[in-house]
């Protein structure tokens, strides 16, 4: 009888710091080898484990894996399904549990003993022992597992694919380029009687994407699109969580929520806001900045609309003001033309802030010293045939006019004093 430590267990490897998955390989070694060649083998695939351990579920379990007799290859084990690595309801027995009932087995203890030890009925724990009786004649608990997620799949027939009436007329209605929110209210005011007549419209959108629909057939107008959606998607676009997006910079960025003072403070002279205009065709930009206090503007002459383009713009035409003229810069968006911001802070030692995306109210003076440059330049103008001089000429003109903010002063004057 196998000795048994309570707290350690048959498998010690998975209160040590091993993973189970590591010793089920090691079960699996070649044991008619010599040790040298068991050894090797069991260090192999406990790297690889390693590896993978921050994983939710090792990689090498959906890798298929050679069984070894006395160094031949007996049977090849199958890959888990990508089912293993997902969630699932604690009824359901754990690759842990198994493991437990294994070992306390082993011990000697009876099914009612184990099932109390683990928390569940005994019938669980003998139909549990009774998987797979004829592999090896025990209990063997990564087997088990490995059985129990390969039959948790359930493939099942959509019901607008099996029921031809609902098919049809699903189909009917998509011809005719209605949405499948349409379709399922149509179908609830039709068919209020007949609940296998009914369908949401998340079912009717699973069933167009899905490869090779029936639904999908030739519209009653002709259209250049062969799928019915007004999007015109033939496949459903991916979406990825806030918290999973792959940073916009390599480098760390600053929120405008960061800022040492609140969007209504301009008490302090020194802080400017910026973005870029953006020509016909997205293919030619300007660069816009504004000091918040005094609301002076001043325009960037970008050839390309590029990181180090706009870098050296921002650097030339903001170095010859004082550091207490030049403390942040927050800047309208997180494009990808901001990716040197950290060598941008470190020649101007100005500390740059990036406003939420779509929120052009955390830039209120910026957005405003858009509008009036739009007097000059309407949305679809070609910004490329404006030159240095030209940017001087309108920049001069706005910052002279009087504002009624300032009692009639104007911003060249107040940002001189």
């Amino acid at each position: 009888m196998p000795e048994f430590v309570e707290g350690r267990g048959l498998f010690p490897g998975r209160n040590v710091g091993g993973s189970f998955d590591a010793q089920a390989w090691q079960s699996e070694a070649p044991r008619g080898a010599d040790l040298p060649h068991r050894e090797a083998c069991c260090d192999g695939h406990r790297q690889r484990a390693g590896r993978d351990q921050a994983s939710e579920f090792p990689r090498s379990c959906l890798a298929s894996f050679k069984v070894y007799r006395r160094g031949e290859v007996v049977r090849i084990v199958k890959p888990l399904d990508r089912l293993a690595v997902k969630t699932i309801s604690p009824r359901y027995r754990s690759q842990d549990e198994r493991i437990e009932i294994a070992e306390l087995r082993q011990t000697g203890l009876s099914i009612r003993r184990v099932a109390q030890r683990i928390g569940r009925a005994p019938s669980t724990v003998s139909r549990e022992l009774r998987r797979l009786p004829a592999a090896a004649g025990h209990y063997r608990p990564f087997e088990a597992h490995r059985d129990a997620i390969g039959s948790r799949a359930r493939t099942h027939g959509r019901r607008i694919d099996i029921h031809p009436e609902l098919r049809e007329e699903v189909g009917a209605r998509l011809a005719q380029r209605w949405s499948p929110p349409q379709i399922a209210r149509h179908l609830r005011v039709k068919f209020p009687d007949r609940a296998s007549m009914r369908r949401c419209h998340e079912s009717i959108y699973q069933a167009l994407y899905q490869p090779g629909s029936a639904l999908v057939r030739p519209a009653a107008v002709p259209s250049p699109r062969p799928s019915p959606l007004r999007t015109g998607r033939d496949h459903r676009k991916a979406h990825q969580r806030i918290d999973r997006r792959r940073p916009r910079f390599q480098q760390p960025m600053l929120s405008v929520h960061q800022r040492p003072f609140p969007p209504h403070d301009r008490s302090e002279a020194g802080h400017w806001e910026g973005e870029l205009i953006v020509g016909s065709q997205q293919g030619s930009v300007i660069g816009t900045l504004i000091e918040r206090q005094t609301r002076l503007i001043r325009l960037l002459h970008l050839p390309s609309r590029d990181a180090d383009a706009l870098r050296r713009a921002i650097s030339d035409r903001m170095a010859d003001l004082p550091a207490s003229l030049l403390r942040s810069i927050t800047w309208g968006h997180q494009g990808i033309e901001m990716a040197r911001h950290v060598s941008i802070t470190a020649e101007l030692g100005a500390q740059i802030y990036f406003c939420d995306p779509h929120s052009p109210w955390q830039r209120g003076s910026n957005e405003n010293a858009n509008g009036l440059l739009r007097q000059h330049s309407p949305k679809g103008t070609n910004l490329a045939i404006w030159s240095r001089e030209h940017l001087q000429a309108v920049e001069d003109e706005i910052n002279g006019r009087p504002r009624l903010v300032f009692d009639n002063r104007r911003p060249a004057d107040l940002f001189a004093t």
